[in-house]
């Protein structure tokens, strides 16, 4: 597929806090080397890799280990769990044993998908390996990244069951301002990807507006989720600037200034700087 042109540059450095390389060389054909040139070239200066099976985490540390900008988070994906059957227990040892590796900052993503796992064994099964790995975020002091679709009761139910890791991201923040407000109050940060510039995702700008400037970070989800105007085109990191202008007319600030907060943001939300 073809890939977009490249946005006007930002002026200050940003963060694509959710992003699959790998998943993005085999969606458009796009080399994660240059995939990371170009993001640079735009001001998107780092990167987190996430892996949600086996194979992923493996990459997503090799990833993290060639370059400086990236740092990796592994987990086993929820419609993966589901269906894993008894392979599920040692691929669990594997992002546990994983996790304990210093480029590795974060444990996700990992959570609840009831859209595409829709049987109650299946549920059942994804919210033991959110326990699971809540239990490995807070063992390793790692950030805890969150996939949820269509189970926002059961997400909070599962984190106050287990307790609150010290960092929580709500990976590509599907809920409204209400959801948002009880995930903030959990200590989370809401990571806002393309689909915030959708036309008919008003709760999405309604959670934005209500999030407070220090809990707001911004991702790709490449090669998935692409912003407007390009919607439908394959994602990837360089088209960060998309969204983070987005954000910030939606906010009513300085550009700069939304950069320089999501920066930082990024930065406490991961465990420091990389």
């Amino acid at each position: 597929m073809e890939l977009p042109a490249l946005p006007n540059p930002l002026h200050e450095p940003v963060v694509d806090s959710h992003c699959h390389l790998d998943s993005t060389q085999t969606y458009s054909g796009l080399d994660p080397a240059d995939a990371i040139r170009l993001a640079a070239e735009v001001g998107v200066t780092r990167i987190v890799q996430i892996g949600c099976d086996p194979d992923g985490c493996r990459w997503a540390v090799a990833a993290a280990e060639r370059w400086s900008s990236v740092i990796a988070g592994v987990a086993i994906h929820p419609n993966d769990a589901a269906r894993m059957g008894s392979d599920l227990t040692s691929a669990l040892e594997l992002v546990e044993e994983l996790a304990q590796h210093p480029r590795v900052r974060a444990v996700g993503e990992t959570g609840l998908d009831y859209y595409r796992t829709r049987d109650a064994a299946g549920q059942a099964i994804q919210r033991d390996a959110f326990a699971a790995h809540i239990a490995m975020a807070m063992a390793y002091d790692k950030t805890l990244v969150i996939h949820d679709r269509d189970a926002h009761d059961d997400i909070l139910k599962v984190i106050d069951s287990e307790g609150p890791p010290t960092r929580i991201v709500m990976h590509c923040f599907s809920g409204d301002d209400h959801f948002a407000k009880a995930c903030l109050d959990r200590g989370a940060y809401l990571s806002f990807a393309g689909t915030i510039t959708f036309k008919n995702n008003d709760h999405l700008r309604d959670a934005l507006i209500m999030a407070p400037r220090d809990r707001i970070l911004v991702e790709t989800d490449a090669p998935y989720l692409t912003p407007m105007p390009l919607r439908g085109r394959p994602n990837a990191s360089y088209l960060i600037p998309h969204t983070a202008r987005f954000l910030a007319a939606t906010l009513e600030i300085d550009i700069d200034q939304m950069c320089q907060a999501l920066n930082d943001n990024a930065d406490a939300a991961f465990g420091g700087s990389w």
